[in-house]
C-alpha cells in the first residue's frame, strides 16, 4: 500500500518565480529519496499561481522520513511563507 499526498497550492502573485525555484529544489531532492516513488509538480495552464503536488511514497514511514530531511525543512521555512494557501490531502493506494 502506498502513501499518496496531494497538495493544492495558491502562490501570492508577486512570489511565483521565487516559490517555483524553491519548490523545484525540494522536488528534485525528494525524488532522490529511497522511499519516494513519484513527485510531480503540476501548474494550472491558465493561472501560474495555482500549483498541485502529487507525491507517492512507499508508506507513511517514507513520508515521515521525507519531512525530516534538511531540504524539506528548508522548503517549509522559506517557501511556505510565499503562499496564499496550501491544502494537503492524504490518500492510500491499494
Amino acid at each position: 500500500m502506498s502513501f499518496v499526498l496531494v497538495v493544492n497550492i495558491r502562490i501570492k502573485p508577486e512570489n511565483v518565480d521565487g516559490f517555483m525555484k524553491k519548490l523545484s529544489d525540494n522536488a528534485c531532492e525528494a525524488r532522490k529519496e529511497p522511499g519516494c516513488r513519484q513527485f510531480e509538480v503540476l501548474v494550472d495552464p491558465n493561472d501560474k499561481t495555482k500549483v498541485m503536488l502529487y507525491e507517492v511514497y512507499n508508506d507513511d514511514k517514507a513520508f515521515e522520513a521525507h519531512q525530516a530531511t534538511p531540504h524539506f525543512k528548508k522548503y517549509v521555512a522559506e517557501a511556505v511563507p510565499l503562499l496564499a494557501s496550501r491544502e494537503r490531502a492524504v490518500w492510500k493506494r491499494t
